[in-house]
């Protein structure tokens, strides 16, 4: 009841009149970062993000364990990915104000994700720790994307993105002084972080899945699910690829480096909207969800 008040307030204070309502862009993003964040071909690397994320045994267990079934990847899947999606694009292109009703949303979902006294690993998912980990995986997974498919990017404009990419933890319970400072201090963030990394029985059936895509319907993972596997597994560094047991040689290498290469060169080719979809679609259904005070997960 409170959630859906301050909801209420927050979309209150955040349009007046929707006659009145003009759909802001990144405030302060630079127009170069735009194709770096909205690219469509991101979505080939968001089974390994999700993995990475949910690598840690305290989110690994947060998620499979939890009671909020309309959150479930493996019950909702389209509407698990829509609320993802949503948070993503809010979080990096939206105002202050939009933020704010996202940071509600979310809060209202997270509240309930919380470890019984009697539970084999602690969590709470209101744990900043835990939300700097998730969201330095997004950023990571967001440079190695750029990376691999726009090929050499300035040092300057990976430092804006960068600093741009606090907002994934911020927009959350993570105070801004927790983001490491720069790219370097990221860099010292991360190695360290890796030993933390764990994947119990609990998680690596629900991860394993979520590479083979066992949530979609038959026959589409059987179809999709292998390409989708081999796709993930690319993506992911070595080390979460040792903690699920995934095959991966020089021969695989090749092939993956070629996929990929061939995808950005016919990416270079489409008209912008197709390249932007569905970072696009998702953004605009989610302030359209904020404008008429509609829940965004």
């Amino acid at each position: 009841m409170f959630g859906r008040i301050a909801h209420e307030k927050a979309v209150t204070g955040l349009t007046t009149s929707k006659r009145g309502w003009s759909s802001p862009s990144g405030d302060d993003l630079p127009p170069e970062l735009r194709p770096l964040i909205m690219s469509g071909l991101a979505l080939s690397a968001a089974g390994a993000n999700v993995i990475m994320q949910l690598s840690r045994l305290a989110v690994g267990h947060g998620v499979v364990e939890s009671s909020v079934d309309s959150g479930s990847l493996y019950r909702h899947p389209v509407k698990r990915t829509r609320t993802t999606l949503g948070y993503i694009m809010i979080a990096m292109l939206g105002t202050q104000r939009e933020r704010d009703v996202m940071r509600l949303e979310v809060n209202r979902q997270h509240h309930y994700v919380v470890s019984r006294s009697d539970g084999a690993v602690a969590y709470n998912a209101f744990d900043p720790d835990l939300q700097l980990w998730v969201a330095a995986c997004m950023y990571r997974g967001l440079e190695d994307v750029v990376r691999t498919f726009h090929g050499s990017v300035p040092s300057e404009k990976l430092d804006v993105l960068y600093q741009r990419s606090a907002r994934l933890a911020t927009t959350l319970q993570v105070p801004p002084a927790l983001w490491p400072a720069d790219r370097s201090a990221f860099e010292d963030y991360w190695r360290a972080s890796l030993d933390l990394v764990e994947i119990d029985d609990v998680t690596r059936d629900y991860l394993l899945g979520i590479a083979s895509l066992a949530f979609l319907p038959s026959p589409l993972r059987q179809v999709l699910g292998p390409v989708h596997r081999f796709v993930t597994s690319g993506f992911l560094p070595e080390r979460f690829r040792g903690e699920l047991a995934l095959p991966w040689n020089a021969r695989r290498q090749l092939v993956f480096k070629v996929l990929v290469t061939s995808m950005a060169f016919i990416n270079r080719f489409l008209p912008r909207t197709v390249r932007e979809f569905p970072f696009n679609v998702s953004l605009y259904d989610a302030r359209r969800r904020i404008r008429s005070g509609r829940h965004l997960v």
